[in-house]
């Protein structure tokens, strides 16, 4: 691990030479484009938006695991974040909006430098740095309480470097899924699937590889509640989350004179909001029982199947859209633990499916009033607004690609390093907590934490 970041460090100190010696063209743009600050000081306000759902994400996981973990989760949450600012920097940027190579991979601008060296580019690498981000601390939800760090570590430079740019190069970067002749190709507005159902899948295969955490299922196989220790941190999380997703969705516009951003950011609330009321709804009818953190789980659900077709929808398409998530999430917790798969915060379905269908829903509920940052065309239609079966088609196919996609190299990355080092902490450690044997370091030095 250290001899990897050694070269990482060592190829940005090599590539600073050039990058001092070239000029960012800043005063070029500003001649070109008075407007340009405006948009500018948009995009960079919805980006720390989004860089502050990394605490949401914290404060959710936190929340939904034991307290004998919520160090080691800290940790992780930061250490992507990190990992993701350099790696992206130095190669993922590259491989996802560089020069198209056959519709596969971007070819140009590594370490943020050369020919495109300029605060145009700049500002684009510092949007997706965020988007990438949230996609490999998606994953740790799904593989909380029993994972080293070190595997954490190697699984982050993975989904930056390579899964979450090469697949968000299909869609965002002129790659093939955005030129497949159905519709007007896989559009994705603001990264259901590019964001989410990656962040979603890899964590499935996370999951999958690790196996549960112990206590989690019966002798007779049926899975056990493992209460998290603190719901008030997970509704923190959540209320953090669904404010930075004001800047996620309507900054995605990537321009503060697309006055769709008002469309944007009714349409991304309404959603979360359908997507918690049926989820608490639908638990009540099962249990009796108000659950909050469902509730939760179908507010992020919401917010994550929405953001696909957030900027293409009316508002009762986005209640609609929420309403399905809810019902999905429910569903889909349930079908995940029948299954033996252990997800501690519900990112799988929360993610991963709820992503998945984002994608789907664009192709039915998409109104023909907007098309790719503008109102002119090629507009995006679907079923439902007579556009035909050819969008939906166009969604179905890039969310099959990007499930499978995300769910291979998951699986590849994880069985890798199973198979060299071992992914699993010891049973002792997991008993335990991580939270000393992996950082020497408790959350709550003032109170005992029983080992469950």
């Amino acid at each position: 691990m250290f001899r990897l970041l050694g070269l990482i460090l060592t190829g940005l100190l090599i590539s600073a030479g050039a990058c001092f010696a070239q000029d960012p063209g800043g005063a070029a743009t500003l001649a070109a484009n008075p407007q340009a600050p405006v948009d500018y000081v948009w995009i960079l306000v919805c980006g720390f938006l989004v860089f502050f759902m990394q605490a949401g994400f914290a404060m959710v996981e936190a929340g939904f695991c034991r307290a004998k973990n919520a160090t080691n989760l800290m940790a992780k949450n930061t250490i992507d974040f990190v990992t993701a600012s350099l790696v992206f920097m130095a190669f993922g940027f590259a491989f996802m909006m560089g020069n198209d190579y056959k519709g596969l991979i971007g070819t140009s601008g590594w370490f943020l430098h050369g020919a495109n060296y300029d605060v145009g580019r700049y500002l684009m690498f510092f949007w997706q740095l965020v988007f990438a981000g949230t996609a490999a601390t998606i994953v740790s939800g799904a593989i909380a309480e029993r994972l080293k760090f070190k595997a954490y570590f190697l699984y982050s430079l993975a989904v930056t470097a390579i899964i979450y740019p090469i697949y968000g190069h299909w869609v965002w970067g002129g790659g093939w899924l955005s030129k497949i002749p159905f519709g007007i190709g896989h559009v994705d507005f603001a990264g259901s699937g590019v964001v989410h159902t990656i962040g979603g899948f890899v964590g499935l295969a996370g999951a999958i590889v690790l196996g549960p955490r112990f206590g989690k299922f019966g002798k007779d196989g049926k899975p056990k509640a493992i209460p998290g220790h603190s719901i008030v941190l997970a509704a923190l999380g959540t209320f953090i989350l669904w404010f930075g997703w004001f800047g996620f969705n309507p900054g995605s516009t990537f321009s503060a004179h697309q006055l769709r951003i008002a469309v944007i950011a009714v349409n991304t609330n309404l959603a979360a909001a359908a997507g918690a009321a049926v989820a608490i709804l639908l638990v009540f009818a099962k249990t009796k029982k108000w659950d909050v953190g469902m509730m939760l789980n179908g507010c992020l659900a919401g917010l994550v199947a929405v953001t696909a077709p957030c900027a293409w929808i009316e508002a009762w398409s986005a209640v609609v859209i929420g309403s399905i998530a809810g019902l999905l999430v429910v569903l889909s917790v349930y079908f995940w633990e029948n299954r033996g798969v252990d997800d501690p915060v519900g990112a799988v379905s929360v993610h991963g499916i709820n992503g998945f269908w984002g994608l789907i829903s664009v192709g039915l509920f998409a109104d023909g009033t907007y098309g790719l940052g503008t109102t002119e065309g090629p507009l995006v239609k679907g079923l439902l607004y007579g556009g035909g079966p050819g969008q939906l088609i166009a969604q179905a196919i890039g969310a099959l690609v990007c499930a499978a996609w995300a769910f291979g190299l998951g699986l590849i990355v994880f069985k890798a390093m199973d198979k060299f080092f071992g992914v699993r902490v010891s049973p002792q450690e997991e008993i335990k907590g991580l939270d000393i044997p992996e950082h020497g370091t408790p959350a709550y030095p003032n109170f005992y934490i029983f080992n469950n």
